[in-house]
């Protein structure tokens, strides 16, 4: 394994969409969402320190969470692997601090940058698509994994490309979440892919990258690239880092450089975006009623999502296409097909629930 090899893993999100199994004080990344046994986090993690030494992986997160990641992944990093955000800035100053920590640490450094919460189950091939983008990965281009599209998704960025026979294609430029009409010409036109928010590039590259295009996010941290890596660092890191811009990778970087390159991705993801897509991704019994981690008896019901605490008993008689979660404190019942308003639904009822 390369010791030039790392990997930045982002876990700091809230993960509002899968209330009420997700809260602000223990979001999704922390939850074995899929019935796998592992949590989110402790899945990624296990999937890269296949690819990147343990030593070598970061995680960067919101503080309040750092007691719940030593708790998870504790018998296989130190505290110094977690990089403790103050507040919630986006992907983007997260992800320069972190590379500027890998820079001090080892200027020869290839990065994986991944999120905490996608679904990948060959790993196998994730690893192949890996190890490809770094060897691909120079001292000026940044690459990012594109999926092919399966339907016309406006939850997800595009990415077009030439269209040649390379692995590695030349990005041409990003679109931001379109609407459904968008969506369908994107992928008729046959050149573009899903953003899947997985990046590979060498330190050097991407710290240029911040350097050119978001100066003022790159000097308010390089400011303090002598404190990097020493006892200094937290003083500096909870004084400076709320000054950052909230800003996200692609807004910051991505769309604005001419050195990137994508490589489609070969292996299966999914970003586990809804409670839809956890019923798309889990296996189904006859009547294509999902069954996470729960005791459930159903009569004539179908198509339904339940996911409970496994020591309780449910009936469910006469249900079909709704997601039923029963959390430690809230009990959910909502249509499948109205899964995209459980955000929403989340931030109405959570006050008036604790009243």
């Amino acid at each position: 394994m390369d010791n030039n090899h790392f990997a930045i893993v982002m876990a700091g999100g809230i993960g509002a969409r899968f209330w009420p199994s997700s809260t602000p004080d223990y979001p999704k990344q922390f939850i074995d969402m899929i019935g796998n046994g592992s949590s989110l986090l402790q899945t990624t993690f296990n999937r890269l320190e296949k690819i990147v030494p343990t030593e070598n992986i970061y995680i960067v997160t919101q503080l309040r969470y750092r007691k719940i990641i030593l708790n998870q992944l504790g018998d296989k990093l130190n505290e110094d692997q977690i990089i403790s955000e103050p507040d919630r800035r986006n992907t983007a100053p997260c992800i320069l601090l972190a590379s500027l920590k890998i820079q001090k640490r080892n200027p020869n450094a290839i990065i994986i940058v991944s999120p905490s919460d996608h679904s990948i189950k060959n790993e196998v091939i994730f690893k192949s698509d890996m190890e490809f983008a770094l060897a691909s990965a120079g001292n000026e281009n940044l690459i990012t994994f594109g999926i092919e599209p399966t339907f016309p998704a406006t939850g997800f960025g595009y990415i077009s490309v030439i269209a040649d026979e390379n692995r590695l294609k030349t990005v041409l430029e990003f679109t931001e979440k379109p609407d459904e009409n968008k969506a369908k010409s994107l992928i008729d036109s046959g050149n573009y892919y899903w953003n899947s928010g997985i990046f590979v590039w060498s330190v050097n590259a991407v710290i240029h990258g911040f350097k050119e295009n978001a100066p003022k996010l790159f000097d308010l941290f390089n400011a303090g690239f002598s404190k990097l890596n020493t006892p200094d660092e937290k003083k500096f890191i909870s004084k400076k880092y709320p000054l950052a811009e909230n800003i996200s990778i692609d807004y910051a970087l991505m769309e604005k450089s001419n050195l990137i390159n994508m490589i489609p991705a070969s292996f299966d993801w999914d970003d586990l975006g809804s409670w839809k897509s956890i019923y798309d991704l889990n296996t189904k019994d006859a009547a294509k009623n999902v069954v996470i981690n729960s005791k459930v008896y159903l009569n004539q019901s179908s198509n339904n999502l339940i996911k409970s605490n496994p020591n309780k008993k449910i009936v469910i008689s006469g249900l079909s296409d709704f997601i039923i979660v029963d959390s430690e404190d809230v009990l959910m019942i909502c249509p499948i097909d109205k899964d995209q308003e459980v955000k929403g639904l989340s931030e109405k009822v959570q006050n008036k629930l604790e009243d």
